[in-house]
């Protein structure tokens, strides 16, 4: 297979069109995401919306173990940790701005773009591989999906649009998944509106010749969108969906994090005794996670409760860029991706002593209004 990190195709259609195909081809990284993986993702989505021969895109990962398992964290620790030939410049690296401002542009691409993108979301599907499949026009999942914002084992939080996105679920639903990096299938994905559409994996070869065989119309966005949705109404199989881990659990969840602040939705989380072995997964991974991240996650959705998706990009770009020069970001994919010890020294013990102080000196904007790098995202677009 070619080691190219994006290999692109353009399947034709009987009616003379071409889907234009896009797969990330670091199987041995599960996928994950790179600076030049989104470069190249967003420089030909851009050239597809504007070829009118292009009647779909369909976007997925190489290997059998994921679609995507995030973003290149290892990178952004090297250029925050190491000088030198290639390297960054300690916490005053601007790869994190590039990364950052790159991910969140593409991402915003995907939702608001002009044709119809699918997502196969196959496997595992974390951090940036939501970003990239969330804003998607059918996102489809599978048997082996596997999701989850597990930020707070690294001292990040969810970003690529969960700000805006988790408040979109069901009371206390978001609070719970970014505090605990739970994880989710197929069911939770379509229950929480994370996807749209389960078809299983072993109808992937069917579902793209049928794609192929199918007639575009007039090449409207209408007329795309509807021959796109009658061949996956098709191939779908919701009989097949496995059971979901969130909605059984939905007052337990709402119980712990429900009309509290996040210090005592994580008390709560923590002094939860049940025996439930998912509920038990979520409350060991936030019991080491970064104290930090709990009160981001938290802030992060009351600011977007009420904004827009560009918004929230906007403030995540802010937020991220300042994680990684003055937060607990390089520290905990130390733990966790390169020293492997699992042992992070978080700059707070727990998250009662994190001060408010600490929490506004990274929500402070290296820009301005007027030199945001996305200062002009969602000019002319509307997301639903």
């Amino acid at each position: 297979m070619s080691d190219l990190p994006v290999l692109f195709d353009e399947l034709p259609t009987r009616d003379g069109g071409r889907i234009g195909v896009a797969t990330l081809n670091a199987p041995r990284a599960l996928n994950a995401l790179s600076l030049e993986m989104i470069r190249q993702l967003e420089a030909k989505l851009e050239a597809w919306a504007v070829d009118r021969s292009i009647v779909a895109v369909w976007l997925d990962g190489s290997g059998d173990k994921a679609f995507c398992a995030g973003g290149d964290v290892v990178a952004l620790y090297r250029s925050l940790t190491e000088e030198g030939e290639n390297r960054g410049a300690g916490r005053d690296s601007l790869l994190a701005e590039t990364y950052f401002t790159a991910e969140y542009h593409l991402d915003y691409r995907i939702h608001t773009y002009p044709k119809p993108l699918m997502v196969w979301g196959d496997g595992i599907v974390m951090g940036g591989g939501l970003g990239l499949m969330a804003g998607g026009f059918q996102r489809l999942v599978t048997e082996t999906t596997r999701i989850a914002m597990p930020e707070i084992t690294i001292g990040l939080y969810p970003d690529i649009g969960a700000s805006w996105f988790l408040n979109r679920m069901p009371t206390g639903v978001g609070a719970y998944l970014g505090l605990t990096g739970a994880q989710l299938n197929a069911r939770d994905a379509l229950d929480l509106g994370l996807a749209d559409r389960f078809i299983p994996r072993e109808r992937r070869e069917a579902l793209l010749g049928a794609l192929e065989e199918a007639e575009y119309g007039d090449r409207s966005p209408r007329a795309l969108r509807a021959a796109v949705q009658r061949v996956l109404d098709a191939h779908e199989d919701r009989a097949a969906v496995p059971e979901g881990q969130v909605m059984p659990r939905l007052d337990s969840i709402q119980a712990l994090v429900g009309h509290v602040d996040p210090a005592t939705a994580v008390r709560r989380i923590l002094a939860d005794d049940s025996d439930d072995a998912w509920l038990a997964a979520n409350r060991a991974r936030l019991a080491t996670g970064c104290p930090m991240t709990a009160h981001l996650v938290w802030r992060m959705l009351d600011r977007h409760a009420h904004t827009s998706l560009a918004d929230a990009f906007r403030d995540e770009l802010a937020l991220s860029v300042q994680c990684c020069r003055l937060g607990d970001f390089p520290e905990g994919v130390r733990a966790l991706l390169i020293d492997k010890d699992k042992s992070p020294r978080w700059s707070h013990a727990d998250v009662d002593s994190v001060p408010e102080e600490a929490i506004q000196a990274l929500f402070v904007s290296p820009w301005s209004d007027e030199t945001h790098p996305l200062r002009d995202l969602g000019w002319g677009h509307r997301v639903g």
